[in-house]
């Protein structure tokens, strides 16, 4: 049995039940601090870590009686973090000193900010961190927390636009707890893009449930998708880079012609996206963002939700661009006319889809954003 202390945001019970895989009304907790120690927000990142600080005192829980299959759990869950465990000595609130373990942070590797409060990020970041991580420890076992590491900026990313999902409307027609039965869930694989299986039924038009029937989606997150463009000069830029989920499907020309696009970081509006991958991947700057739209690119077999904009730039001032080379990125743009894109369009030129939408509804729009200028 072993005894640890929670600091940060394990100290979120929801969070720690989920992790242990059990309810804390099995769990032996206590309120306890931590002197010459202080918990700090970790810069870009939505977890605290600890460090030594004299005069300062860091509260937190004590929970006793931790058994093996507990504390792998939490291993796999905080290596994913980069933490390992060393002994301390907490004070419990009747006075009384309690030998124990926290986790801490591998030296160096994460930057503090300022002081971290537990409700301030229970209000923030709590949900997303809850449902990431629901993904992370259904791999317990079949993965390294080293593995999970590099997962985890995907892993937040399908969070929170799982919960954007969540925080729309119903549909009247339907009643989810009613007319969806959910048989089996089985997270298949995991790296940057994620494969879910589920074994459901669901209500048929009839009114009767349908058999037993297995389904799987690739999910990726949401994204936001930016086709620049230039009324005074009408022009267009795009961009073309390899896809390998295109060559993966058998495509012999998988370098593909598209606006920019980019996954929604957490944290950011689809409208702040679309200005960052304008200068990452082309180095334009947005003046102001036209809504094209938004939905699922392809919803019978991918999870992913886009947002289409067309973003009004000035493309005789270019500055950078090309990808993030950390990212594997590896781009070239091309400035075209819009007729030539028009042709290109009518030609079939082009296989993305959400270039097509945006060219699409350019020209439905082009003279109205041209009259504007005049």
């Amino acid at each position: 049995m072993v005894d640890l202390f929670f600091y940060g945001t394990l100290r979120h019970v929801p969070l720690l039940e989920l992790v242990l895989g059990r309810a804390r009304t099995g769990l032996d907790i206590s309120e306890a601090s931590l002197a010459d120690h202080g918990v700090y927000a970790v810069r870009d990142q939505i977890f605290p870590l600890i460090s030594q600080a004299r005069g300062e005192v860091a509260t937190g829980l004590l929970v006793r009686g931790l058994t093996p299959a507990d504390l792998a759990a939490l291993d796999f869950y905080e290596g994913g973090f980069d933490y390992a465990l060393r002994p301390i000595t907490v004070r419990l609130s009747s006075g009384e000193e309690a030998a124990a373990q926290v986790y801490f942070p591998a030296p160096g590797q994460w930057q503090p900010t300022g002081f971290w409060d537990l409700q301030a990020w229970i209000a923030q970041s709590g949900a997303v961190t809850l449902r990431a991580a629901e993904e992370v420890m259904a791999y317990q076992g079949r993965m390294t927390a080293e593995q999970m590491r590099k997962s985890l900026p995907s892993i937040r990313r399908r969070a929170s636009a799982w919960l954007m999902a969540q925080s729309g409307s119903e549909d009247p027609a339907h009643d989810l707890s009613q007319d969806v039965l959910i048989e089996n869930h089985k997270r298949a694989y995991v790296n940057f893009f994620a494969m879910e299986e589920m074994d459901l039924r669901f209500r048929r038009y009839d009114g009767t449930m349908s058999p037993s029937v297995n389904r799987g989606v690739a999910l990726v997150g949401r994204a936001s998708v930016v086709l620049p463009y230039d009324p005074v000069r009408d022009q267009v830029l795009l961009v073309e880079q390899f896809r390998a989920a295109t060559f993966i499907a058998g495509e012999k020309r998988p370098w593909m012609w598209e606006p920019v696009a980019g996954l929604i970081d957490l944290g950011e509006t689809p409208e702040q996206a679309a200005y960052r991958e304008a200068v990452e991947e082309a180095g334009v700057t947005v003046s102001h963002l036209e809504k094209v739209t938004q939905g699922y690119p392809s919803s019978g077999a991918s999870g992913e939700f886009i947002y289409i904009f067309v973003g009004v730039a000035d493309l005789s001032d270019i500055r950078g661009g090309g990808g993030v080379a950390g990212e594997n990125e590896d781009l070239r743009s091309e400035i075209l006319s819009f007729d030539a894109l028009m042709q290109g369009i009518d030609d079939h030129r082009y296989q993305d889809m959400p270039l097509i939408t945006a060219a699409l509804w350019l020209s439905r729009h082009r003279e109205r954003l041209r009259a504007q200028l005049r």
